[in-house]
């Protein structure tokens, strides 16, 4: 049997390879967000970076994201506590948290696909920014 680093090694341990790996692709953290400056609550859209691929889920330009869009989040090991509106489905969370990557995370189930069959993806109903008007019209019930 394979071993499966991320059951062996902390996350500060992981080499860039094995971080970057961990990603599922769901393209969930590409998602528009909207926070209320009264209450700090945070609101998920369905409004995709527009460099994001609706088909992959993935970044059509992730080598460049940084530079082209500002906003862009740098995960990592120092850096994951920052992003407490990450889903709860992402490994990165799942992991920091103690918990096993699920079934359909592509390194255990072998097959990129199989977080877009679980429907766990933003394929699908996820638009690009570039199709949206206002996030207000485009706000999604519950935390992802």
């Amino acid at each position: 049997m394979t071993e499966r680093f991320w059951e062996t090694k902390a996350l500060e341990e992981m080499s860039r390879t094995e971080w970057e790996s961990l990603c599922d692709g769901c393209g969930k953290c590409c998602l528009h967000k909207l926070e209320d400056a009264d209450s700090g609550e945070l609101f998920y859209t369905n409004v995709a970076c527009r460099l994001l691929n609706l088909n992959t889920a993935r970044c059509t330009r992730y080598a460049a994201r940084a530079r082209l869009m500002p906003d862009c989040i740098h995960l990592n090991p120092a850096t994951l506590g920052q992003y407490t509106w990450l889903p709860s489905t992402c490994a990165y969370r799942l992991l920091a948290e103690g918990k096993a990557l699920p079934p359909w995370h592509p390194l255990v189930a072998g097959d990129a696909q199989a977080i877009h069959r679980a429907g766990l993806s933003v394929r699908g109903w996820a638009i690009s920014e570039r199709q949206a008007r206002d996030l207000e019209d485009h706000l999604i019930a519950g935390a992802l």
